[in-house]
């Protein structure tokens, strides 16, 4: 039971960080009807954007908490600018065009960016400041440590906000109303080009914030790191619902959890396989995902 307790504990660590990628891709998709395959793009830019700002604080003698606070809010600020900028160069020109030439500009752009990051970066890995990520607290042979107590209850915070933000206040209305109807929702006057940048902005600064608790967590961040997480995350919002903002964080703590048991109690080799067959069987008997949405009828 003390194994299946610490796994459990890791599961939900990491079903945050995809809870937190894949609200990205279904709040986009739910209200212009993208996959945007760039999303996981964002993950990577947040994480670099962490490590380098932490660095930097933690070199000043700043406290440990304006380090996290600080990075935090510098990276989600900067990927938030970076996928609206994304936005207006490479969807929005297409939004009159097909689906497929929208498809291959996100392929397109995931690999700008990342080759960016490449460039920009280098190509190996970044460490994150180890003095931030020790300590924990241990039950018997469970290990809880602070990080990923912080990242948990980071994540909850987060998912709160966002639900409060969407189905509380004016934009939020205004985002759903866009989601449900363009045309009518500029007809009352709703600017429609404002709301989907900022959906792609609010999208990204959670993926940024991810992008950070994994460099945290894992010690390190690479300029590729964002192409499986995000494929993941993206199984876990096809899981959810696509489109479906509650299912999205269902999906992704599935997701998580299913990858550390299955690593734990079958083979660690294999843990990057269990998404997928779980995304190939949504697919293939509930396509609309657990929360039930009609894809036709997708709201954010």
């Amino acid at each position: 039971m003390e194994y299946f307790f610490q796994q459990l504990i890791n599961g939900i660590t990491l079903g945050s960080v995809y809870a937190l990628i894949a609200l990205g891709y279904t709040m986009v998709y739910g209200i212009i009807q993208l996959i945007n395959f760039a999303h996981g793009e964002f993950f990577a830019a947040g994480g670099y954007v962490g490590v380098i700002f932490m660095s930097y604080l933690l070199s000043q003698g700043a406290p440990v908490w304006v380090c996290l606070s600080g990075s935090l809010i510098l990276a989600m600020a900067y990927c938030a600018m970076l996928a609206m900028a994304v936005e207006k160069v490479a969807y929005k020109p297409l939004r009159s065009s097909s689906r497929l030439s929208v498809l291959l500009s996100a392929l397109g752009m995931s690999i700008f960016l990342q080759n960016g990051l490449m460039l920009t970066q280098g190509v190996y890995d970044k460490a994150y400041p180890s003095e931030i990520t020790q300590g924990g607290f241990e039950f018997g042979s469970v290990m809880l440590s602070y990080m990923q107590l912080f990242i948990v209850s980071l994540t909850a915070f987060l998912l709160v906000a966002l639900n409060f933000l969407v189905f509380k206040t004016r934009i939020g209305k205004a985002m759903r109303s866009t989601a449900q109807d363009k045309i009518m929702s500029a007809l009352v006057g709703i600017n429609s080009n404002r709301i989907i940048s900022l959906t792609f902005a609010i999208g990204a600064g959670l993926a940024a914030a991810a992008g950070i608790m994994v460099g945290l967590y894992y010690g390190s961040v690479r300029y590729d790191m964002g192409f499986v997480p995000g494929i993941k995350a993206f199984a876990a919002a096809v899981l959810g619902g696509i489109g479906n903002i509650t299912g999205a964080m269902i999906g992704g703590f599935i997701i998580g959890m299913v990858e550390i048991f299955a690593a734990g109690y079958i083979s660690g080799e294999y843990k990057d396989v269990f998404a997928f067959v779980i995304l190939i069987g949504v697919l293939y008997f509930r396509p609309s995902g657990i929360m039930g949405e009609n894809v036709d009828d997708t709201r954010v």
